[in-house]
């Protein structure tokens, strides 16, 4: 998977930008912990500005991608970290679980290395956003890749699972974050944020059916409602473990 990311992380940092909403969210739930670790950190997306953040990614593309206010960076895999037991107050990894070739054992090592709470934004892959309508390989590829929820429990016990509404208007140009924004999907320049659509092949024709929907106003006749709405649960997820 680093090998992957050295080469989506060539437009990663200019497409990936945190959005402010979601950093509140994900600060929100990692408590009073001063000391964070983490993991498949990539360019250093909401890593909290105010806490002592260390950070672990195994791609050296996107480890040169990280700006001079990221946190400090090891180059390591998340079922190898070089720390010791209980070296930190908190633990987070931000889209980056379904990556990890062995996730068990990348949990497991967040568990031995954390003292306290362990906060996962993920992808519920039971959830099927309108995109999927256009694309279904996507779908596909969410249950192939994506822990089922009941997963992160097996392998850390006890979680508390929150919803993680997507602003209409999101900075962060993750899969589905263009939920309100259908024409973004046609652009393949914004495609090259999402390491989803770098996995996929024959989208043409989904391309076609979304461009040929958007133009004759089909589009809006099946999903027009959501451009009233300000956020949309498009199936990401806030996994809390303590």
């Amino acid at each position: 998977m680093a090998e992957r990311y050295d080469t989506i992380g060539v437009n990663y940092a200019e497409l990936r930008k945190p959005d402010d909403r979601i950093a509140t969210a994900i600060e929100q739930a990692l408590g009073p912990a001063r000391t964070i670790l983490n993991v498949g950190a990539g360019t250093g997306s909401y890593e909290p500005a105010n806490r002592q953040v260390t950070a672990v990614e195994p791609s050296t593309e996107m480890i040169c991608k990280r700006g001079p206010s990221a946190a400090p960076v090891v180059q390591a895999p998340a079922g190898d970290l070089p720390f010791d037991d209980n070296s930190f107050d908190a633990a987070m990894a931000i889209l980056t679980v379904h990556h990890w070739p062995n996730k068990a054992a990348g949990l497991r090592e967040i568990r031995r290395v954390t003292r306290g709470r362990i906060v996962l934004l993920t992808f519920d892959p039971s959830h099927r956003p309108w995109l999927t309508d256009y694309f279904p390989q996507l779908a596909i590829l969410d249950e192939a890749q994506m822990p089922a929820i009941s997963d992160f429990a097996r392998w850390l016990g006890p979680i508390r699972v929150e919803t993680l509404p997507v602003p209409h208007d999101c900075s962060d140009g993750f899969l589905y974050a263009y939920w309100r924004r259908p024409r973004a999907y046609l652009d393949p320049r914004l495609r090259s944020g999402s390491s989803s659509f770098w996995a996929l092949d024959g989208i043409e024709a989904g391309l076609q059916a979304l461009s040929d929907d958007l133009r004759t106003g089909e589009w809006d006749r099946r999903y027009g409602h959501l451009r009233d709405l300000p956020v949309y649960d498009a199936g990401y997820r806030l996994v809390i473990a303590e």
